[in-house]
């Protein structure tokens, strides 16, 4: 299928620039045609729903239709002026039709490369800073000497973003994923566009309208917006290397400056516009990065890796601040009864899922500023803000001694509950209250093993 389509499309395209060369003066509506085609294609993929997110494609529709109506509006007058910086009014209206692409694709990118946001504001920056040298190398020595001021930073404005969509396309291009074929197509009208500014001939221009017609009939086109998993992080090498590349068009400003060149500022002024935002970006996705690591640094610092709740540092600072208060403190100890035989019977697998389940009902039937934790194993710790704790034990033990479903099936385990109740100016430290509750959680232990006790009920030391 895709070889019958790429077969296609070079025999349209070869008969499309044969019909051009040979027309004459009908070479304005073999133009008119060449442009017209890729509106068609788009048109048409839109309609059948080929394109689920139709808003990048409906955009790049929009820069399609303003050149069809700068071509009907101009007949013939790509022959001639393409790259030439005249600055008139077909120039602006080729710039507003590359604007509306580089909207389109910018958006299409975005979601493609979710992920991996860092990356793309990378391939653009590398991209920009290939403009210079291909302003300088590529399109100057072929610019008009009558070139206006307008013409000529229209023309600067078009070959640098063009080239950071190219950066762009490339690195679309590399992800894993489908779509690579449109990918492929758009990479090549982006190139042949270059082609087409930095020669002043026409022909790269009309086959990049072809080929950008091709893209949205590809097999896999919807999935050019679909966003890929690509976890590529940005080495120091690449960082190395986007600092090289930020320092070609300085550079090259300079040479230029030292041969009298009067267009070089012009130069440096767009491609410093141009690449500002994208670093100002860069820098402030590396900045939520940090932030972010540092928030989950805290979080693991903090919380228990598998329930969620807070760890055992966590919960002693949680003591000394309860102590503090006015009110006094309570500590509540809960160790798990009949916990050892899931993990025996059903794995580690199925006894983490049980930890989970137990830590959610803590959650459920703790008051809004007790604090839960757990200590490690099957043991967990609340400390209540308060020396009355209520009947807090009798729900925490109703609770964990409900059934509950785990995806080895239904089971039932205990619980015991020891209590440690301290006024506040006891002058008691936290090791004294955590060894009270730890009393009073064996203490509730031992006439259940000599079958004195219902399973689960709570013990309470003063």
């Amino acid at each position: 299928m895709r070889l019958r389509m790429r077969a296609y499309f070079l025999l349209f395209a070869a008969a499309a620039m044969i019909a051009y060369a040979v027309a004459g003066d009908g070479r304005p509506v073999v133009q008119l045609i060449i442009v017209a085609t890729p509106l068609a294609t788009f048109l048409y993929a839109l309609a059948s729903r080929r394109l689920p997110h139709q808003r990048p494609w409906a955009i790049a529709v929009g820069g399609l239709i303003v050149l069809l109506i700068g071509q009907l509006w101009w007949p013939g007058w790509l022959d001639g002026h393409v790259g030439r910086a005249e600055g008139n009014p077909a120039e602006l209206t080729l710039s507003a039709a590359h604007g509306l692409f580089l909207m389109g694709t910018a958006m299409a990118l975005r979601r493609r490369l979710a992920s991996d946001v860092g990356g793309l504001v990378d391939a653009a920056l590398l991209g920009l800073c290939a403009g210079g040298p291909l302003w300088v190398w590529g399109v100057q020595p072929h610019l008009n000497p009558d070139a206006s001021a307008l013409g000529e930073l229209l023309l600067m404005i078009d070959v640098f973003a063009i080239c950071g969509v190219i950066g762009c396309l490339i690195r679309m291009g590399a992800a894993r994923g489908p779509g690579r074929g449109t990918i492929v197509y758009l990479l090549c009208t982006a190139v042949l566009t270059l082609a087409a500014l930095a020669t002043g001939r026409p022909e790269p221009l009309l086959l990049a309208f072809l080929t950008i017609g091709a893209a949205p009939i590809q097999p896999f086109a919807a999935s050019v917006t679909e966003p890929v998993a690509d976890g590529a992080a940005t080495s120091r090498v690449t960082l190395r290397w986007l600092a090289v590349a930020l320092c070609v068009n300085p550079l090259l400003t300079v040479v230029q400056i030292m041969r009298g060149d009067e267009s070089a500022s012009l130069m440096l002024a767009v491609g410093t516009l141009l690449v500002i935002p994208l670093v100002l970006l860069r820098f402030h996705r590396l900045s939520m990065q940090r932030e972010q690591a540092e928030r989950t640094l805290a979080h693991q610092a903090s919380h228990d890796e598998l329930t969620g709740l807070r760890n055992r540092r966590h919960m002693m600072v949680a003591i000394d601040d309860a102590l503090a208060g006015p009110d006094g403190a309570t500590v509540l100890l809960c160790d798990l009864d009949g916990f050892k035989p899931i993990n025996d019977r059903y794995g580690h697998a199925a006894g983490d899922e049980a930890l989970t389940v137990v830590a959610a009902r803590l959650l459920a039937v703790t008051r809004e500023d007790d604090v839960v934790g757990r200590l490690g194993g099957d043991e967990f710790l609340v400390v209540c803000p308060s020396a009355d704790a209520g009947d807090l034990a009798a729900r925490i033990e109703e609770t964990l001694c409900s059934p509950m479903a785990l995806s080895v099936g239904m089971i039932t385990i205990g619980v015991t509950v020891g209590v440690a109740s301290v006024p506040a100016g006891s002058g008691l430290g936290r090791e004294a209250v955590v060894a009270r509750a730890d009393a009073a959680m064996y203490a509730g232990k031992a006439p259940r093993r000599a079958g004195s006790s219902p399973a689960g009920a709570p013990l309470v030391l003063p």
